[in-house]
């Protein structure tokens, strides 16, 4: 591992970050995507493929659409390339964009990124810290309006959410078709176990170039990925004929980790309603005026998907939230593809997990009693304390982890057992703090956010289950 490379010596030798070109192929039923990025003589070309392509539908499309979505899904790429050099101009030479989509992205790059500026501590607040320029003068890429269908597209992950959302959009009575991106065993199962037989897969991989240059010192972090996966998204229901894109982000997603430079630092911006709501206005102007995009959970905190969760007990041998395994780390580890037991994700999904199964049910999942587990509690700090700087992770709000303890604090103490470490340092150190806990209960558990775009024929659907 080389020295790390510093911010100023990279704008300097790397001021421009270019995005050169796309291209794409039909091949034997599948779509094949090529993009070029160059900075300085550093070139990527990553690719993507889309499978089970339905032919009859694609070969129906005008072929400047394609363009289109194509191109608008590499400029969400290019941000994982980018991040190695952060370059001050990103020049688009593949396609157009106007004043407004230049505003747009560079919002979305600001507020996206800001784990990474976080974490490098880069000062993103400064004048002109970004520029994005495009050499192309006019757009031949027309938006489509080709949606026939009332059919659903599912991106599933894998996760407890994504599980909530099968069974909740099964009793729509709508077709449903499920996406999945570099699909894990896990989400596959999850598709099988929910009984939809209709899988578009996607697979990405991530340049070998840029993992070296990761190894080697050049920045890092992380990049929106429901910002990605919305775009790609967009592209497959045009390529699939789906009117309705139905994520399952949650209104706990609102809330931001830490602040840095006096902004809001959030991990998961793109999961965000004011994410959504963006998307939603690009996707209607620049995408396909006729899909429909929203967050089917977006009303309820994850502690409410949970309880929900709980009730579908066929998932939980299938499901996995812990993100730490799937991470290769630049390529210098294998991907554990199991709980690991000693994240901030896993130590969440258990607080808000354990207050609603079983305690067979729950050790079924992680093998252990986290809550039992001492070397976790600066982690469950990070989790319930305003000073500290939430987990850098998917997890909820610091008030539903608080919940979540004392509703586990308060079934121990009702069986008159013994309090497992965290719950006891909870006791004594958290609860005195909080005057009416019952009334921080009532408010999670019974909280509908009205800051949402479901339609409103399906809203029915989602409060059947609570």
């Amino acid at each position: 591992m080389q020295t790390k490379r510093t911010l100023s010596e990279l704008r300097k030798i790397y001021p421009d970050f270019c995005y050169e070109s796309f291209d794409y192929k039909e091949d034997a039923g599948k779509l094949k995507i090529f993009f070029t990025f160059s900075v300085g003589e550093i070139i990527f070309k990553p690719k993507i493929v889309i499978e089970n392509l339905d032919l009859d539908v694609f070969f129906n499309i005008d072929e400047r659409v394609i363009n289109n979505l194509v191109f608008n899904l590499g400029i969400i790429e290019l941000f994982s390339y980018w991040k190695a050099f952060c370059s001050s101009r990103i020049i688009i030479k593949a396609g157009f964009l106007d004043k407004w989509q230049i505003s747009w992205w560079e919002d979305l790059l600001l507020n996206g990124m800001g784990q990474y500026f976080f974490e490098n501590k880069i000062d993103f607040t400064k004048k002109n810290f970004i520029n994005i320029i495009c050499e192309s003068k006019k757009s031949d890429y027309p938006t489509s309006k080709l949606i026939t269908s009332e059919d659903i597209l599912l991106p599933i992950g894998g996760g407890k959410d994504s599980a909530t959302s099968i069974e909740i959009v099964k009793q729509i009575g709508k077709k449903i078709t499920c996406l999945t991106l570099n699909p894990t065993k896990n989400a596959t199962k999850m598709i099988k176990v929910g009984g939809l037989v209709n899988e578009i897969i996607c697979k990405r991989k991530i340049e070998e170039k840029l993992l070296e240059l990761n190894r080697e010192g050049y920045l890092n972090g992380h990049t929106p990925f429901v910002g990605y996966l919305s775009f790609l998204s967009a592209l497959c229901a045009v390529l699939f004929n789906k009117k309705y894109i139905v994520l399952s982000n949650e209104k706990s997603s609102n809330e931001g980790n830490t602040r840095y430079k006096e902004k809001e630092i959030n991990h998961q911006y793109s999961k965000t309603f004011d994410f959504e709501k963006k998307f939603r206005n690009y996707s209607q102007k620049y995408i396909c005026s006729e899909l429909e995009y929203f967050s089917l959970l977006r009303p309820l905190y994850e502690i409410q998907i949970a309880r929900i969760f709980s009730k579908t007990p066929q998932y939980f041998n299938v499901f996995l939230s812990c993100n730490e395994s799937q991470k290769t780390y630049s390529g210098t580890k294998e991907k554990l593809g199991d709980w690991c037991g000693e994240c901030s994700k896993c130590l969440f999904v258990y607080i808000i997990l354990s207050p609603f199964l079983s305690k067979q049910e729950i050790l079924s999942i992680f093998n252990k009693n986290l809550l039992d587990d001492k070397k976790l509690l600066p982690i469950l700090q990070e989790l319930i304390d305003e000073k500290k700087v939430k987990p850098l992770e998917c997890v909820g709000t610091r008030t539903e982890s608080i919940v979540g303890l004392y509703l586990s604090w308060k079934i121990n103490n009702a069986l008159e057992k013994k309090q497992p470490e965290l719950l006891a340092y909870f006791e004594k150190k958290v609860m005195p703090n909080y005057k009416n806990l019952e009334l921080e209960v009532d408010k999670i558990l019974n909280n509908w956010d009205k800051n949402n775009f479901i339609p409103e024929a399906w809203k029915k659907y989602l409060t059947n289950f609570q």
